[in-house]
C-alpha cells in the first residue's frame, strides 16, 4: 500500500466540537508524526496542523471526518513524494 505523507489544516470556530475531533486524530494516531494547535483568541478561533505518514484513503477518510463536523474546517496538503509499504 501506497504512503503518503500530508498536512491536514483544520481551523476549529466557536461552538466546535473539539472532543469529537480529538476522538478522530486519537482513532487515527499511529499514523501522526506530530500536531501543532494555536489558539487565536483575538479572532476566537483554534489552528491544528496535523502532519500525517498514512496510505492515501486513510487521509482522505480522516480529513473528510474532521470536514463533516459543525463548525470546523480543513484542508489536506499532499507531499510529492510517495512510499511503497510492504504488507
Amino acid at each position: 500500500m501506497e504512503n503518503r505523507v500530508a498536512v491536514i489544516s483544520v481551523i476549529v470556530e466557536e461552538g466546535g466540537d473539539t472532543n469529537a475531533l480529538n476522538a478522530l486524530l486519537h482513532e487515527y494516531g499511529q499514523y501522526i508524526v506530530g500536531r501543532m494547535g494555536i489558539p487565536y483568541r483575538n479572532r476566537k478561533i483554534n489552528i491544528i496542523s496535523v502532519v500525517i505518514d498514512a496510505p492515501q484513503d486513510d487521509i482522505a477518510t480522516l480529513s473528510g471526518k474532521i470536514g463533516s463536523l459543525p463548525n470546523i474546517s480543513v484542508k489536506t496538503t499532499y507531499s510529492a513524494i510517495k512510499d511503497e509499504k510492504e504488507g
